[in-house]
């Protein structure tokens, strides 16, 4: 179960990582600035587990890899939003961020909401508000490439 962070429409890559930050090599440092342009608190107030949920194109503007591997590394368990970039999209199964594609939980969970995911299934729980919502999970072998922490990671299992 994880807190839920809501955002808007449009978030774009320079959101979620500044360009001004894309020199750290450090993960854990890098995930430090994640959404500080529009959140100030999200490096300070997330917890292993939690959960972001957005609108529409989530993830659009630069095609940076950081991104998502920022969103992860901070701790972030799921990325929940009524559409994503294609890019950000690919990248994130890329690097092993769960993602989630689901307007009806896009538009129902609010911040701070307590939510679990089935990534099996594609339900969404919002324990919060009592409502349950379906996405569409994705197919077995995208859910091992998350299980296994990305797509390289996937590969040197022998897959």
């Amino acid at each position: 179960m994880g807190k839920v962070f809501r955002y808007g429409d449009n978030i774009d890559t320079d959101v979620i990582i500044p360009a001004r930050c894309l020199n750290i090599m450090d993960q854990k440092e890098l995930a430090s600035h994640c959404m500080e342009d529009i959140d100030k608190e999200f490096a300070q107030q997330i917890q292993l587990g939690d959960i972001i949920v957005a609108g529409a194109n989530f993830g659009c503007g630069s095609s940076r890899e950081h991104a998502p591997l920022v969103i992860k590394v901070s701790g972030v368990s799921c990325v929940i939003a009524s559409s994503f970039a294609r890019i950000f999209y690919r990248n994130a199964i890329n690097i092993g961020l769960p993602i989630l594609e689901c307007q009806e939980a896009a538009e129902r969970i609010k911040a701070g909401d307590e939510v679990t995911v089935d990534f099996n299934t594609g339900e969404i729980i919002n324990h919060t508000r009592g409502e349950t919502y379906r996405s569409q999970p994705f197919p077995r072998f995208i859910q091992e490439i998350m299980r296994a922490g990305g797509l390289m990671n996937w590969i040197r299992k022998g897959r």
